[in-house]
């Protein structure tokens, strides 16, 4: 909704709120919360928002890709994405998602980078319930006490290990592209330092210094990353650990349950 204007025509939901982002970048409000609903297979290309946003999966699972990382975003998790940072979005499965987006001058202390974090109980319902206030809302009312429990809860909340950072060192970022093109690839690590032009200890000094994981890791988790998607688009569980290099589900189960620690994969998750 413009903040000056009625509702763009043709993107509106039957409550009568926009489900166009553009929106909601310029309401004077510090949160403007926006439901939508994908199907499955969805695309949007790199695009930016002059707000900070929220991108929260209600159902279903995302994926999000930036120029330093790539995070799925499962039900129940959502994704801080900073003012004005190009990202794309695919959808595996339908999903239901809600986005905040949020004045920058309320989150200047917030992580300049993005990150995934577990939407708490408190958060979820205060997002709900935003929802079903006007995006003008009465900001010393109910909905203002909403907006400032939103930021309260955002700030608050930890980051998650669904995220897959990408170096800038040109032949790790080949390494790790070629790992995300085919995760299932057994190649070890002197074939991939072979096939970057660098050797192993240029390999794996660099990942450690650019991602904070070692190659083992960091492919592990790419390829927890990549079964999650799968998995929510109704592949079987055999039929996803073989297509991320596991020879059984229970194998791929256990590098899950390794990489992931507390977080719960997705409802439905094959792997899990």
């Amino acid at each position: 909704m413009n903040a000056n204007g009625p509702i763009s025509p043709g993107l509106a939901r039957p409550d009568g709120r926009s489900t166009n982002a553009a929106d909601y970048q310029d309401v004077p409000r510090a949160v403007a919360v926006m439901p939508k609903a994908y199907a499955a297979g969805m695309r949007l290309d790199r695009h930016f928002h002059p707000r900070a946003q929220l991108l929260y999966a209600t159902t279903g699972l995302m994926m999000a890709s930036a120029e330093d990382g790539t995070w799925v975003v499962p039900e129940g998790h959502a994704l801080w994405i900073p003012p004005r940072l190009p990202h794309a979005v695919a959808t595996h499965g339908a999903v239901a998602m809600c986005s905040a987006y949020l004045d920058p001058d309320t989150v200047a202390d917030f992580p300049t980078g993005c990150r995934v974090i577990a939407v708490s109980p408190l958060l979820a319902a205060a997002l709900a319930a935003l929802a079903e206030e006007p995006v003008l809302y009465d900001q010393d009312g109910r909905g203002g006490h909403l907006a400032a429990l939103v930021l309260d809860e955002i700030g608050r909340a930890p980051a998650t290990p669904l995220t897959l950072p990408l170096p800038r060192d040109p032949r790790l970022r080949r390494v790790c592209l070629g790992i995300i093109e085919d995760p299932a690839q057994a190649s070890d690590l002197d074939a991939w330092a072979d096939r970057a032009g660098a050797s192993r200890r240029t390999l794996t000094r660099g990942f450690r210094a650019e991602t904070g994981l070692s190659f083992g890791d960091w492919r592990a988790r790419a390829r927890v990353i990549r079964a999650l998607a799968l998995a929510a688009e109704g592949r079987p569980p055999r039929a996803v650990a073989a297509a991320v290099g596991y020879r059984s589900a229970q194998a791929l189960r256990t590098t899950v349950a390794r990489v992931l620690g507390p977080e719960r994969p997705p409802r439905g998750d094959g792997a899990a």
